[in-house]
């Protein structure tokens, strides 16, 4: 993929149409399912980082098939604009399944050049189920609370107890969400960001989304292809493979994203003191993870807590520095604090807020069939961690309750399209979330669409994080719809920032610590783990 990328011809430029301002009252085409709403009442509710931002809650039905059913309510944020060019909504994701995107929209509108942002109503929401919208499902709370059983099945009853763990969650969320869960799913999610279209009054959205919320804008273009004026789509999600076979792919790209990390460290030898060959390197790393086992560290840190530690390295380098230092720690110096210190600021946090990964589960479990054989799953995920260890059991067990799930899966969508505007594409070739396959993929199904790819760089969310490359695209995109055309598979390509260097000795681990909380602020901090 990435010699590929890499001898792309030159690009020309091609620009999409203009946009004509909405009147405030305006509403689409009436549809079976449209939704006639009352207008936003939009309160301050600014922060001291987004000091614009405002917040308001928008009622939507629960089932769009019953307008005048029971209603649920989404919680929208909005940066205004303030230009005299006014281009519209933009309504940006940050993934999830059940990332809120709430913060999202203060981030964007800082992060975009102040004269793009200006002309734009940036539009963040918390999706059905998520954050502050109601009800915001949390189906059985500290589900992930340390220490679990190892996620390695390797006895019957590891198996028989990470097993139980997934059916009674499944358990928990039919007994307390019975009634929603047939609603909380892709297709129910598009039509209520069509429901904010019309409560914004707007003819057409524009929409940028990372991750998950590729599909999710790629779902929405599917179903109403005429509301779509701005498309962009970072780190995108293969539509082709959702969602049992998307997961197994995942496991192979975190593996060569965990052994990247583990030779950068090699690299590093004179800071971490962990050998200069990747594969000894490698070789303690499995060693800590075994002897975690055993002995979790500070009690809270066993073998399942450690990898849910260092798979946010897969997704983002920033952490690397910090997953490096507490690993040199405990193997160096047996000190298990810096462990448990960057389990507490991300670990945790990667094995989700009890509400994202209700979320997570109930859209994932629903937008199409998996495998409710346990047996097949035995055998898929064996075959997977022979030759891709890290994640393959911890992944598996988190996506486990889809085997139990009970409430019934529905189709993938065939995202296809002819009939839209210019979209713009972002894909690192080695992002391990979304492989770079899957935007090669939507690529050639978005009739229109242009692919810019990072070349050789391995972060998930690549855009108005520090590439300038990049990030140009994105403004001229959406500052008058321009996009590159190339000739090769990609449309442009840029290269990708350097890895980070070692955090400067001297600091302390709970200096250190504190270092991977700040991420928090930035894209990384919001962009929901698992997709």
């Amino acid at each position: 993929m990435r010699k590929r990328a890499a001898a792309l011809c030159g690009a020309a430029l091609v620009m999409a149409g203009t946009f004509t301002a909405v009147p405030a009252g305006a509403n689409a085409p009436s549809t079976a399912h449209s939704v006639h709403t009352a207008e936003l009442a939009w309160k301050n509710c600014a922060t001291e980082k987004y000091p614009t931002l405002q917040c308001a809650s928008l009622e939507v039905p629960l089932d769009h098939r019953r307008p005048g059913g029971r209603h649920i309510t989404l919680a929208l944020s909005r940066v205004p604009h303030t230009a005299e060019t006014y281009q519209g909504p933009l309504l940006v994701n940050p993934g999830g399944p059940g990332g809120s995107g709430l913060r999202l929209a203060g981030f964007v509108a800082s992060a975009l050049p102040k004269e793009v942002a200006a002309q734009y109503d940036v539009i963040g929401f918390d999706p059905r189920g998520v954050g502050q919208s109601e009800p915001a499902l949390d189906c059985k709370p500290g589900h992930f609370g340390p220490v679990r059983p190892d996620t390695l099945p390797s006895t019957p009853a590891l198996e028989k107890a990470n097993l139980d763990r997934a059916r009674s969650f499944a358990a928990a969320c039919g007994e307390k969400y019975g009634h929603l869960l047939p609603y909380v799913n892709t297709p129910s999610a598009v039509r209520d960001l069509d429901a904010i279209r019309q409560a914004l009054g707007a003819e057409k959205i524009n929409y940028f989304g990372y991750s998950y919320g590729t599909y999710l804008g790629a779902v929405y273009a599917r179903f109403f292809p005429e509301r779509v004026r701005r498309l962009a789509l970072d780190s995108v999600v293969d539509p082709t493979d959702v969602w049992y076979e998307a997961n197994l792919n995942q496991d192979v790209a975190f593996d060569d994203r965990h052994r990247a990390f583990l030779a950068w460290v090699a690299e590093h030898d004179a800071t971490y003191r962990l050998g200069t060959d990747p594969e000894r390197v490698e070789a303690e790393w499995y060693a800590m993870r075994s002897s975690l086992a055993k002995k979790p560290a500070g009690g809270t840190v066993g073998a399942s807590e450690l990898e849910d530690t260092f798979i946010p390295g897969g997704y983002y380098n920033g952490y690397w520095p910090d997953l490096a230092e507490a690993f040199a720690a405990y193997v160096n110096d047996k000190d298990p604090e810096p462990l448990v210190d960057v389990y507490e600021d991300v670990g945790a946090a990667d094995a989700s807020g009890d509400n994202t990964y209700s979320i997570y589960t109930s859209v994932q479990c629903q937008d199409a069939d998996w495998p409710r054989d346990w047996r097949q799953w035995r055998e898929d995920n064996w075959a997977v961690h022979e030759k891709a260890p890290f994640m393959a059991w911890n992944n598996a067990w988190y996506n486990a309750p889809c085997a139990f799930w009970p409430a019934d899966s529905s189709r993938p969508v065939n995202i296809a399209n002819g009939e839209l505007p210019p979209v713009l594409l972002f894909q690192s070739t080695g992002d391990a979330a979304t492989p770079y396959q899957g935007a090669v993929t939507v690529h050639h199904l978005l009739a229109r669409s242009s692919l810019v790819v990072e070349e050789g760089g391995g972060n998930h969310g690549i855009t108005l994080s520090g590439n300038t490359c990049l990030d140009e695209h994105l403004t001229a995109y959406l500052t008058d719809g321009t996009v590159p055309r190339g000739y090769g598979e990609a449309d442009a390509v840029c290269e990708a920032l350097p890895d980070p260097k070692p955090t400067a000795s001297g600091e302390g681990h709970s200096a250190r610590a504190g270092s991977a909380a700040a991420k928090g602020s930035t894209l990384h901090g919001l962009l929901g783990f698992r997709g």
